[in-house]
């Protein structure tokens, strides 16, 4: 049976990133990628996890 995920994403601070990604790890989100932000300034991660764990 495949597995279904669940995905999110969320806007990274450059002085804290780290620390965000740690929590959403901590919490089961693997990060798939880092893309530059829609306003050109900031970074945003791509998050997934199999669907179900919370």
């Amino acid at each position: 049976m495949a597995t279904t995920w669940e995905y999110s994403t969320i806007p990274l601070l450059i002085h804290n990133t780290k620390a965000v990604l740690d929590q959403w790890g901590s919490d089961g989100w693997e990060l798939v990628q880092v893309v530059p932000g829609p306003d050109g300034t900031g970074l945003v991660a791509y998050l997934k996890r199999p669907a179900g764990e919370q």
